[in-house]
């Protein structure tokens, strides 16, 4: 009886400890390095397009406000 029960433990244990844990270390280190590797190309690429496009609308709205003080009086002040 004492046997089998050692049994019924061990071999679980084994198979965790050969298989399951060294996986499960990998994929968890491997993580972790990505997360502070920082951006990705394909993310840096994205952060550098959405600067490009919000400097742009921003030159944009400069113009747009620009023309709203000229032929617009007061215009800031109904804005809410």
């Amino acid at each position: 009886m004492h046997a089998d029960f050692a049994a019924v433990f061990f071999v679980p244990v084994v198979i965790f400890l050969t298989i399951v844990a060294p996986v499960w270390l990998v994929l968890h280190y491997r993580s972790k390095n990505r997360a502070q590797a920082g951006l990705s190309d394909d993310d840096r690429h994205s952060v550098e397009s959405l600067s490009v496009r919000a400097r742009q609308m921003s030159e944009r709205i400069e113009a747009l406000e620009a023309i709203l003080d000229a032929q617009v009086l007061g215009w800031r002040e109904r804005a809410p």
